[in-house]
């Protein structure tokens, strides 16, 4: 599910009306959109809960734009300029899918009813805005509610796991994202990496060259057992709908996909080679 839902709310990082939007608000370049956006649902927050919430991104990298992206657009006005450019870019991309839309976001409409967002912060800052009414706002609002579900219980399942926002990215690098793909993403120094390197090497998670090791892919599965079982809450007791969410889902996720490329520092991986 994840991977069908995640590129509908990803257009909103990588579609140009997305882009665009924020920049015609005021908010040059592409990070401080970004910060703006996704941390509006939090209020006029500054860089500390940013930090934590998001995981793996450098604090001065949120620093840089947190809090000073307030002084050109409130929070509310962020938020409004990122769904109206999400819902612009959706338009675009699933044209002729007008029935599929209607059905996927009338299904997770009913799987991000009152969601149980105990200890997910993000999932809660967003299932508590006002629901859109129409299809395609209601497809993007209620895909990113579920993504920050399971990105929250992601991060809880990197903390459990000892490991910090570098270590994370640094062992993912070693099994398949290229490392180009993550640090420069996440505002990494070259010395913050290697340190990184170093302390995974120490526990025995990857070689002196980066590589994991054996038991960093099992600690990385691990990780991501664990985030599939927190992320699972939402879908119990409803295999049917689940099906038929899926399938409605596919040719969705396969359209917006469009919008992004492979590989991604999302890491979310191509819908449209799906058998």
């Amino acid at each position: 599910m994840w991977e069908l839902a995640e590129p509908v709310h990803a257009v909103t990082y990588f579609a140009p009306e997305c882009r665009e939007a924020f920049e015609t608000a005021g908010l040059r370049g592409f990070w401080r959109g970004y910060f703006a956006g996704r941390a509006a649902p939090f209020g006029a927050t500054g860089p500390g809960p940013v930090t934590a919430a998001f995981f793996s991104f450098a604090p001065r990298m949120v620093a840089r734009a947190l809090p000073s992206v307030w002084e050109y657009v409130t929070p509310q006005e962020a938020l409004a300029v990122r769904r109206a450019a999400a819902r612009a870019a959706l338009e675009r991309l699933l044209k002729g899918l007008d029935a599929e839309v209607e059905r996927a976001a009338a299904l997770l409409a009913r799987f991000t009813d009152e969601p149980d967002c105990a200890g997910r912060p993000l999932a809660a800052a967003n299932a508590a805005l006002p629901r859109p009414e129409d299809p395609l706002g209601l497809l993007w609002h209620t895909t990113t509610v579920l993504r920050e579900h399971r990105g929250d219980g992601h991060v809880a399942a990197l903390v459990a796991a000892g490991l910090d926002g570098c270590e994370a990215l640094a062992l993912r690098a070693g099994i398949d994202l290229p490392r180009g793909e993550l640090q420069p993403y996440r505002g990494w120094t070259d010395e913050e990496w290697d340190a990184a390197v170093a302390r995974l090497e120490a526990r025995g998670l990857v070689t002196a060259a980066g590589a994991a090791t054996a038991e960093g892919r099992r600690l990385h599965a691990r990780v991501e057992a664990a985030t599939d079982r927190a992320a699972a809450r939402p879908w119990r007791g409803a295999p049917d709908a689940v099906a038929e969410l899926g399938a409605a889902l596919e040719p969705l996720a396969a359209a917006c996909s469009e919008a992004l490329r492979f590989p991604n520092p999302i890491g979310v991986p191509d819908t449209r080679t799906r058998s």
